[in-house]
């Protein structure tokens, strides 16, 4: 099972409205629990290591109408529509540094190119590197240094022009 099935699965369960889901196969074992709150937990148990996978998040337009997923610039007088939202490819913890020790990869106002590490993602103690999909401009960072993240949370708004 490759980490897109898995991906599948957990928004199938959302979507569901199913309590618990439990699925065993031969080298892997998923508990996917739902919570009332509209919440959900998802627990993962390896039972056989698997290698470490580089994932490159999704490159979306962004939607005006969704303004809780992209806020527009600080000034407010920014055209939405003309943005690319960096989604998360998968569920961790959020990190812009490589090390503490070390600069950000990205900044605000940051020249990307297609292929740039933008930050990592830390998922069952594996350090993902995720890559731009994309070349332009860092507009907004939208989501705190060292923060859990879900799968496609919105994570950079890029103006590719």
């Amino acid at each position: 099972m490759d980490i897109k099935e898995i991906q599948s699965l957990i928004k199938f369960v959302a979507k569901s409205g199913a309590s618990e889901v439990k699925l065993e196969t031969d080298d892997i074992k998923i508990t996917i629990r739902t919570g009332s709150t509209g919440g959900h937990e998802t627990t993962y148990v390896q039972q056989v290591p698997m290698a470490p996978a580089q994932m490159a998040p999704a490159a979306v337009p962004v939607a005006t109408d969704d303004a809780s997923s992209a806020s527009p610039a600080q000034d407010g007088s920014v055209d939405d529509s003309k943005f690319i939202i960096i989604k998360s490819p998968i569920i961790g913890t959020f990190y812009r540094k490589p090390s503490p020790d070390k600069p950000s990869f990205v900044e605000v106002g940051s020249t990307i190119a297609k292929g740039d590490v933008l930050c990592v993602i830390e998922a069952m103690k594996l350090f993902n590197d995720i890559e731009s999909e994309v070349s332009g401009k860092i507009v907004k960072i939208l989501v705190d240094d060292s923060s859990p993240v879900e799968f496609d949370q919105p994570l950079f708004l890029v103006d590719p022009s």
